[in-house]
């Protein structure tokens, strides 16, 4: 899998949404990550396709990314 690392995350939710997150949080807190990272990933993807769409150039840390 991959190499993983804690951060945190400060949301402004809804008083309803916060308190949904709260007890998930204690009840099941790897769903939460789950949820985060499948939300990063679908970011990451439409950003992807976004660029390529309008045909920028990709770049990965400054470098060119080969498609």
């Amino acid at each position: 899998m991959w190499e993983t690392c804690s951060v945190q995350l400060n949301v402004r939710l809804p008083r309803d949404i916060a308190q949904q997150a709260d007890e998930v949080q204690r009840t099941d807190p790897e769903f939460l990550s789950r949820v985060i990272l499948y939300g990063l990933t679908r970011r990451s993807i439409y950003r992807h396709l976004r660029q390529q769409s309008h045909g920028e150039s990709l770049e990965v840390d400054g470098a060119p990314l080969a498609t």
